[in-house]
């Protein structure tokens, strides 16, 4: 550690009720600590290293390479939290008068000062800075653990991973900088959750459940795609059915860990007869590649999640004026992007779960996109009940829409709603990282004894669509999959299209975008308008809970109906 030895971190973290207070002890074997080391708002050290659960079976190479991504504090959180009641309030004279991103810059963001000093401290270490903005709040550096090490004041040890059959890194100890204010986080620093895509191989959920995969999908499907599969377009069938609204004007991105090939997509609109003609754009924010070619010989990757996260979104809304995949390797800097980029993605689509050092790490960016008008979609998971064990992060979170998954079936290939359940393997339930219960939430009539929900913390989904073995995919340049995928990676995309159908018809009428849409879908729900927006889910179960008459924990409020754009978009 360079001749330093820092004092024992005893963190005391509240929920999101509160701020993060960090004890420092003062003496280690004699050695006074630095008195004024700027611990991060963040937690960084995983559970199972402080809490001793795992030894350290090395330490990283000191000249191995890290990118990271470093990520300044919000100025105001307090003025931003009352900002987004006010702007979120339909009796306000701010109502939906959304910061463009200079103006939540200039009023939430760092200042410039804070941000060069920034810069200059991972340069004065041996970082080269790689990327980032003020806008996105963040530095993109580049270094050796070396300078990780001596920059940061922690040690990058090597651990056996306790459930997976891997060595993992991360730090030993919080990090800590000679900077004279705090930072948020540092992203990159270990690599103990792996993101992975949230869908499902029929023949696997079989495997793991012993039944035949002829067992899973106990009807046949109804959609227009080759064995009677559905595609994207059969959703926007089921789900708008209409043919005024295509999405036009409308920007939708979709965050993602891996590129793609689009000749994947190309086949698949080959083979479905149809035609594409929005333009997309593969964006990397970090210099992840954005290429995905599955190549046997020097390596695999599987760009399913990413080709079908198109194509549903592209079915609903056929006349996007863009279609961006911002690419990365780490969280913060994905959605930094995000939330900069122009044209500026108002809808968003995230099929895609890991679990984070820390929950709060991106609450930031969640909320610096609420308040620039943006709605987050992620999908719920395909584990069945939340838990610590079936990761629910980032669909948990309160600045997010959370969707979960159905079993729909439609009157007939390209045919309308005709009826839907609960599918088997939703995500959904009480938040495992107990984030509070947001106001939206606490509304009299969504929480009952009947959804089983809870009253303190956070409980979802909040809307679903179709996540059955229903589908048709293309990828990995081999061949096309009938009915043979499914998962909330597919209702997620979909939504956030469905989404962009409500902001076109909102910049006809010469008004904002529709912006975070759970305050205004829960206090419209709990109103005699439910039955005419939303299809209720009934019926079905997945794990702890059932769907019931009413919000539950399985479907949320259910998938829409196309009657739901006039009532966000009057």
């Amino acid at each position: 550690m360079n001749g330093v030895i820092l004092g024992s971190v005893v963190p005391m973290v509240r929920h999101r009720s509160g701020p993060v207070v960090l004890a420092i002890a003062a003496m280690v074997f004699g050695v006074t600590t630095h008195l004024h080391a700027q611990y991060m708002s963040t937690r960084h050290v995983r559970d199972v290293v402080r809490d001793s659960t795992v030894t350290p079976a090395g330490r990283l190479p000191a000249t191995q390479a890290m990118s990271l991504n470093i990520v300044l504090p919000l100025r105001d959180p307090a003025g931003l939290k009352l900002f987004l009641e006010d702007v979120y309030n339909p009796t306000s004279s701010s109502y939906r008068h959304f910061l463009t991103v200079p103006e939540f810059t200039e009023r939430f963001g760092p200042i410039q000062a804070d941000y060069d000093a920034v810069v200059h401290f991972a340069k004065a270490n041996g970082f080269t800075v790689t990327g980032g903005s003020r806008d996105g709040m963040d530095v993109q550096i580049k270094g050796p653990v070396s300078a990780v090490e001596a920059a940061f004041h922690v040690s990058m040890m090597t651990y056996q991973h306790p459930t997976e059959n891997r060595i993992f890194y991360g730090p030993d100890r919080e990090p800590t900088t000679s900077l004279s204010f705090p930072l948020w986080h540092i992203s990159g620093m270990d690599n103990y959750s792996i993101p992975h895509p949230m869908l499902v191989r029929k023949s696997d959920y079989a495997k793991a459940h012993g039944i035949s995969p002829e067992a899973v999908v106990k009807h046949a499907t109804t959609g227009s795609g080759p064995s009677a599969s559905f595609l994207g377009s059969d959703m926007r069938a089921a789900y708008y059915g209409g043919t005024a609204l295509t999405g036009v004007g409308q920007n939708l991105g979709l965050f993602e860990f891996l590129g793609t090939d689009l000749a994947d997509l190309n086949t698949y609109y080959k083979n479905v007869k149809q035609t594409n003609t929005v333009p997309i754009t593969l964006l990397s924010v970090d210099g992840t590649s954005t290429s995905c070619v599955d190549s046997r010989a020097g390596g695999r990757c599987d760009d399913t999640e990413q080709t079908l996260d198109m194509t549903q979104a592209l079915g609903m809304a056929p006349g996007l004026s863009s279609l961006v995949m911002y690419i990365g390797s780490t969280d913060t800097a994905i959605i930094s992007a995000m939330t900069t980029h122009k044209p500026l993605p108002t809808t968003i689509g995230c099929s895609w779960g890991w679990t984070p050092a820390d929950p709060n790490t991106l609450d930031p960016y969640f909320q610096k996109m609420a308040a620039q008008g943006q709605n987050f979609f992620a999908a719920s998971g395909d584990d069945s009940t939340w838990s610590k064990r079936n990761e629910a992060w980032p669909a948990d979170d309160d600045y997010v829409v959370s969707v979960g998954g159905t079993d729909l079936t439609t009157s007939g290939a390209a045919g309308p709603w005709a009826s839907e359940t609960a599918w088997t393997d939703s995500g959904g339930g009480i938040s495992p990282d107990k984030i509070a219960i947001p106001s939206w939430q606490k509304l009299s009539g969504v929480i009952n004894s009947s959804n089983k929900g809870s009253t303190p913390y956070r409980n979802g989904p909040d809307v679903s669509a179709n996540a059955n073995f229903t589908f048709y995919t293309c990828a990995d340049q081999t061949t096309c999959l009938a009915n043979e995928y499914g998962g909330t990676s597919f209702a997620a995309p979909m939504w956030a299209a469905f989404i962009a159908l409500v902001n076109q018809q909102l910049a006809t009428e010469g008004e904002s975008t529709i912006g975070f849409i759970n305050p205004t879908i829960y206090s419209e729900n709990v109103t005699s308008s439910y039955g005419t927006d939303f299809h209720d889910i009934t019926s079905g179960k997945s794990g702890s809970y059932s769907a019931v008459t009413g919000y539950d924990l399985v479907t949320g409020w259910g998938s829409p109906k196309a009657a739901l754009i006039n009532t966000l978009a009057p």
